[in-house]
Parts: C-alpha cells; sequence; structure tokens
C-alpha cells in the first residue's frame, strides 16, 4: 500500500518533471524572440542585419533580466518598440506555458498513482487468465478425443486453485475491473507465450499440478511463485510492465507488497463456503486523505517556489547555489511547504523524511547538507510564527 513517503517521492518526481519543463519553456521563449530578429531572406528590401542582431540581442538581455529579478518589469529607454513587444510577447507565452505545465503534472502524478492501483488489480486478473487458459485446454482436449478423453490427475489445478477460484468469483474486483477498464483482452499473444513458453514448462507448476489435491496453504504458495517469477522476474511480463510504466522498478514493490497481503489475508471458509474468503486492499489507509495531502504538497511547493528559492539562497551562502543539485533544492522546497502547510505534522518528522529521501535520490552529501540548511531554515519560520504546529503533542515542536 502506498504510504506518506511513497506520495512524497512522486510528489517530488512531479515537481523535477515540472522544473525541466520550465527549462524548455524558457529556451522556448527565447527561441521565439531569436526568430523575429533572423534576416528574412526571401524579402525584396534590403535587411540592416546588424540592427536585426542588436535588437535580438537586446531582446535577449530584458528577458534573462524579467526571469532572474522574478518577474521584473520590462523597461529600457534604449529599447525600440519592436524589442518591446518582442520581449513582452515571450514573457507571456513563457508564464502560459508554465501555468499549463504545473497543472499538467499535478494531474499526471495523481494518474500515475492510481495506476499502481490499476496494476496491482491486472495482475488479479493475470492469475484468472492464466487459470482459464489451462481449461481451455483441458476443453480443447476433450473436444479433440471425445471418447478417448481422460481426465488427467491435477489438470485443472490451477484453474481449481482455492485463491484463484475465489478471485474469479469476487463481484468487487469484476466491478472494479469493468469501472476502470481494465482487461487483458489486446494481450492474447503475450498470454499464450507466457503461459506455454514459461508456464508450463516450469518445475515448480508442474510439480504442482502432479498432485490431484492441495491444502489452502499449498495453493497460496502456488500463487506467490507465480507473483514471483512469472510477474516480477520472468522477462516477458516483466518487459510489458516496464513499457507501460517508467517507474516499474519502483511501483513494483508496492503493488508486490499488496499482493502479498492480498493472498496472505485469505483464510478458509466453513463447509457451506465457496472457498477462502478474500479482500481487495484499498491504495491507501485513507486515500482522501492521503491525495489531498499529495496534491496539497505539491501546489503548495508550486506555487512558493520563487519565494523559497530566496529563502534557501539566504541560508546557504557559503555554497554557490547554482551547483546545488536540482533534487536538494527541490527536496528542501517540499520539506519548507511540508512546515509550513501542515500543521499536523510535527517539523521532526518532516525532516527526517526528506533527509532520507536525499539518501536515496540526490547526493552522497546531500544527507548533510538538506539536515543542516532544514535545521537553520526550521528554527528561523519557527521563532518567525510561519510554522505553526497544532495538535497533541505538537505545541512548541521543534
Amino acid at each position: 500500500m502506498l504510504n506518506r513517503r511513497s506520495l512524497r517521492i512522486k510528489a517530488m518526481q512531479a515537481f523535477y518533471a515540472f522544473k525541466q519543463a520550465e527549462k524548455s519553456n524558457y529556451l522556448l521563449a527565447l527561441d521565439r524572440i531569436n526568430d523575429l530578429f533572423v534576416p528574412d531572406l526571401n524579402s525584396m528590401q534590403v535587411q540592416n542585419v546588424r540592427q536585426l542582431e542588436g535588437n535580438r540581442q537586446m531582446a535577449n538581455l530584458l528577458f534573462e533580466e524579467h526571469y532572474r529579478q522574478a518577474n521584473a518589469a520590462v523597461t529600457d529607454d534604449s529599447a525600440s518598440t519592436e524589442v518591446l513587444v518582442a520581449v513582452t510577447n515571450a514573457i507571456n507565452f513563457y508564464h502560459q506555458q508554465v501555468k499549463k505545465d504545473g497543472q499538467f503534472y499535478a494531474k499526471n502524478m495523481l494518474s500515475e498513482v492510481e495506476k499502481i492501483y490499476d496494476r496491482y488489480l491486472l495482475i488479479l486478473l493475470l492469475l484468472i487468465e492464466l487459470a482459464r487458459m489451462v481449461r481451455d485446454e483441458e476443453e480443447g482436449r476433450k473436444q479433440k478425443y471425445l471418447k478417448a478423453y481422460t481426465v488427467l490427475p491435477g489438470q485443472l489445478k490451477l484453474y481449481n486453485n482455492r485463491i484463484i477460484h475465489s478471485l474469479r468469483e469476487y463481484q468487487p474486483l469484476e466491478l472494479e475491473a469493468i469501472k476502470r477498464g481494465l482487461s487483458w483482452n489486446n494481450e492474447g499473444s503475450l498470454l499464450k507465450n507466457v503461459y506455454n513458453n514459461v508456464l508450463k514448462n516450469d518445475p515448480e507448476y508442474q510439480d504442482y499440478v502432479k498432485k490431484a489435491d492441495s491444502s489452502l496453504e499449498e495453493d497460496k504458495k502456488m500463487v506467490n511463485y507465480i507473483l514471483k517469477h512469472l510477474v516480477f522476474k520472468q522477462e516477458l511480463l516483466r518487459t510489458h510492465f516496464e513499457e507501460a510504466d517508467l517507474n516499474w522498478i519502483e511501483n513494483s514493490e508496492i503493488i508486490r507488497s499488496m499482493l502479498s497481503k492480498t493472498i496472505k489475508s485469505a483464510e478458509e471458509q466453513g463447509e457451506n463456503g465457496d472457498g477462502p474468503s478474500i479482500e481487495l486492499l484499498t491504495l491507501s489507509k485513507n486515500w482522501e486523505d492521503d491525495r489531498d495531502f499529495f496534491l496539497a504538497l505539491y501546489q503548495h511547493t508550486l506555487e512558493h517556489d520563487e519565494e523559497y528559492e530566496k529563502l534557501i539562497v539566504e541560508k546557504v551562502q557559503n555554497w554557490d547555489t547554482e551547483r546545488v543539485a536540482m533534487i536538494d533544492k527541490i527536496l528542501l522546497k517540499m520539506a519548507i511547504s511540508e512546515m509550513v502547510s501542515f500543521p499536523g505534522i510535527p517539523v521532526k518528522v518532516t525532516i527526517n523524511e526528506y533527509i532520507e529521501l536525499s539518501k536515496l535520490y540526490s547526493t552522497p552529501k546531500s544527507r548533510q547538507f538538506v539536515n543542516g540548511v532544514l535545521d537553520v531554515i526550521a528554527i528561523d519560520l519557527v521563532n518567525s510564527g510561519v510554522i505553526r504546529k497544532s495538535g497533541r503533542g505538537l505545541i512548541d515542536n521543534r
């Protein structure tokens, strides 16, 4: 299941993508300026190349000054109207694109998190599909041999596996799959390849089907084996998921944990039951609250990006801020956002979380850097009343 650390990571990745897009928008805006002052080779009139080049350089300088001075007004008595118009249009374009990208990555990060749950459901459906292929193969053999047909011991073992049977009969899974438009209908060749060339030839699976009967624990063991070795390790399905999800290596750990808990929770019912009881997990313990936390953290960091940039620069006077890793800056800004905008989270918890993220995603020296900067900023913001914590055990928490 997703936890708050997972969501912080997703928000960090989204904000990193946004900052990369922001750089691209900056370059695109400069390209728009440069294109306006390129000599027109098809013009029948004489082109003043030196004047065009001078206008281009002036426009670039004014745009770059606006960017560096955090949206400073574009003014220069020596600039022509043509230059000022070009710069104003480039600035408007830049800010429009930045706003669009900010909104896009907010929607995208939420969508990517929801897709983690989709893939959890898809893998449960995969188990059902593989079991159906066992049944269909047996039905085909029956039709082929008719009177000579004999049921082989354990041939339908996977189809009758208690865990898979419960998943097949579990209506909430079916309804959720329909609601989300999830199925393996378009992946028939992949499934046949997995079934015929991988599963059927697997020694562990062959041993499983040799026995006519099995206990619930043996059925669980087989399902967990298929998940571990066919889905998460075997090349065919692993490649399929990696192509669909750029963060599959990271997300697969969350999905694997959810699947493991789902299978583990299955308990045998009484004599009148249809099979082991089984329930789907939710994306997190309280997805509505976590979703609000996730979006608010990203949005607050986005809205206060320039403000927190200045705050960080003030506190790292002995560092060349241009050489500070972008990930470190993002982590610092997110940590400040969290300390300021979430009164229920202790400052120490926030600082420790972002130190851990810096160890995972940034440079070897980032841990000490992030720790030191956040300690100083947190003390200043608490003393100035910007950080106010409320709730039991949080008053005066530093």
